[in-house]
């Protein structure tokens, strides 16, 4: 594995952090979009410094969620937020190849996949999604519970695969779960079950 000179999991945890509370306080977007950074990223290659495994949905833009421009973070976005092998190989090309030391699992609340699973039966391809998450919500009807433990579901099935075990204990990639607001723009980090709800 080559070294890179990416920022540590901490580091980059406090950056979304950071551009997150931006968001949530501004009326616009400061993320460098310019082209001199188009093409210092053309040149020099891309460094992201988080890996972000969100949904499709069109509320959840994580270059806005937490103000990002070019270059800054990896995306890898499905319906639900589910994992299979497409997404886990992605995630390996991320902290393998590019130096990433975040995963982040972002889910969000109300989510359409979820409320899928939980209130109806499709069919077609959208079985293989709405299926994932039945596994991860179970009889779960609280909808943003059951965002949460379809985000842990993720989570736990990215930090089984040995390849995220290998990085994780070599080179100190950690992998965290959050669930973003779609009405309040927050992001919620280090996501648990709790009553509360």
């Amino acid at each position: 594995m080559q070294t890179f000179s990416n920022i540590n999991a901490t580091q980059a945890l406090e950056k979304l952090k950071q551009g997150n509370q931006l968001y949530v306080d501004s009326q616009f977007s400061i993320g460098d979009t310019s082209k001199e950074k188009r093409i210092q990223t053309y040149i020099k290659g891309q460094r992201p410094y988080a890996i972000i495994i969100t949904c499709s949905d069109s509320r959840v833009i994580p270059e806005s969620i937490f103000q990002a421009g070019i270059g800054d973070l990896f995306v890898i976005r499905v319906a639900g937020n589910v994992m299979d092998d497409h997404q886990l190989g992605s995630i390996e090309y991320a902290a393998g190849h590019l130096g990433c030391h975040l995963i982040v699992i972002l889910g969000h609340t109300h989510c359409g996949a979820v409320d899928a699973a939980m209130n109806s039966n499709p069919d077609g391809y959208i079985k293989f999604i709405t299926d994932e998450i039945k596994k991860a919500i179970g009889k779960e009807t609280n909808e943003r519970k059951a965002c949460i433990k379809n985000v842990l579901h993720s989570k736990e099935i990215i930090e089984e695969s040995l390849g995220i075990q290998k990085y994780e204990h070599d080179e100190g990639l950690q992998v965290i779960s959050a669930l973003y607001d779609i009405e309040t723009g927050k992001v919620d980090f280090e996501l648990e079950i709790s009553n509360d709800f």
